[in-house]
């Protein structure tokens, strides 16, 4: 990865991009210290350091929500809006047709998906400022409309952030805002173990093992990320002219881990997004069951969260992998799989193999999002670092080296043909 880095850097395009990322990355970070007028962050402070929920969303948004800061509710309404207009796209025929429409109909879903993350954002800016009415300075209109609007505009900002840095920089933009705002949670993550270790609290053979742990995940994450199954594929021979085309053997490489990190960031938000509305009113009996159902250190939410994981992971590799088209693909240029009739068999036999690989993934994945659960009940250690984050910034490293790789070999390719 440093080699890769290094490799970048040195190449003046490569090197501007990395630079603008790192910008606005910066930008980011700094606006997650910039506070929504009106509010008395003291307050909120307290509120959040008495529930676990909301202690697990402020290390999500990097300590933006402790800070009540213009990006308090970071991505997540964007990514909700996403998987809302994913599910839409399966059962909505205009929008499945834009869906293949190439990179015109992807740029009016994208327009889609921000109006309903700002909508999205807008509601959850007005359950916040609702719930978070104690710390409200003045709760008249005006105050709790700049409020609203702040949050709103704050979570908009963010998502032309990623956008950018998607479109002028290196790597997915939203991921690597996530990734920012966790690893920006690492130093106090080191010193709250530290204290841990000076209280008592915990002793170093915990720490240690913690440790050994977390190296142990980092290398399962990479292992399945770049491990696949290579289907074998043999095309015929073909005579055009005087020339032979054809007869060499290839393989169509099935990743384990086709959708990457994307199912732990849905799972997590379609379980923090009802669970911080229904925080927000703690005197409604429906909202405080909700909460408490819900509730991030509790058996039902490490549950919940694992199998959202395993059904994210069949939904995004159902969305961006085809047996149906990859079979016609096969079968239009003369291949075909040893021992497997072309068009609709071998359709089903990449589909059975695609089924198979992704449930190990898919497992992978939920084992990994849930062991911090494990952890902490064998060792009482409440530490907020855990698998998901893990699997989060493991999972965007290795996505934005790829990108970087290949970027690369394609400067690399285009000085050989010049």
């Amino acid at each position: 990865m440093l080699k890769t880095l290094r490799n970048a850097w040195r190449i003046p395009d490569l090197r501007k991009k990395l630079i603008y990322t790192m910008f606005m990355l910066v930008v980011f970070r700094a606006g997650s210290h910039i506070p929504v007028p009106g509010i008395d962050t003291a307050q909120i402070k307290a509120i959040i350091e008495k529930g676990a929920l909301f202690g697990f969303f402020d290390f999500v948004s990097g300590g933006a929500l402790k800070n009540f800061s213009i990006f308090a509710m970071s991505i997540t309404p964007y990514i909700n809006a996403s998987i809302i207009i994913n599910l839409l796209t399966i059962v909505i025929p205009k929008l499945e047709e834009l869906s293949k429409e190439g990179e015109a109909g992807r740029k009016i879903i994208a327009k889609y998906t921000r109006y309903g993350a700002v909508v999205l954002a807008l509601i959850q800016a007005i359950g916040m400022s609702a719930g978070f009415r104690a710390a409200v300075i003045d709760t008249g209109f005006i105050s709790i409309a700049v409020i609203v609007i702040s949050l709103t505009a704050g979570t908009a900002f963010l998502m032309w952030l990623g956008e950018q840095i998607t479109d002028k920089g290196i790597g997915n933009g939203i991921s690597l805002i996530i990734f920012a705002g966790i690893v920006s949670r690492l130093p106090l993550t080191a010193f709250q173990l530290y204290q841990m270790v000076k209280i008592g609290s915990a002793n170093i053979i915990t720490i240690v093992l913690f440790a050994l742990v977390a190296i142990l995940v980092v290398a399962g994450v990479v292992a399945v990320n770049e491990a696949e199954r290579r289907i074998p594929v043999q095309y015929a021979k073909r005579v055009v002219g005087r020339k032979m085309y054809g007869g060499q053997s290839t393989n169509i490489p099935i990743k384990v881990n086709q959708a990457g990190v994307i199912p732990v960031i849905f799972a997590m938000s379609i379980l923090l997004f009802p669970s911080t509305i229904a925080g927000f009113f703690p005197n409604s009996k429906i909202a405080t069951s909700i909460a408490r159902f819900l509730e991030p250190s509790g058996l039902v939410y490490a549950v919940l969260y694992a199998l959202l994981i395993i059904f994210f992971t069949y939904f995004y590799t159902a969305i961006i992998f085809n047996p149906a088209d990859v079979a016609n693909n096969i079968k239009k240029y003369g291949g075909f799989i040893p021992g497997i009739r072309p068009g609709r068999p071998t359709a089903q036999y990449i589909e059975k193999i695609l089924s198979r690989i992704t449930l190990a993934g898919a497992l992978f994945l939920a084992a990994i999002a849930i062991m911090p659960y494990i952890f902490t009940g064998i060792t009482k250690m409440n530490i907020s670092f855990g698998g998901t984050a893990l699997l989060i910034v493991v999972g965007v490293v290795i996505e934005t080296v790829k990108q970087l790789e290949a970027q690369m070999l394609m400067r690399h390719y285009d000085g050989f043909l010049k």
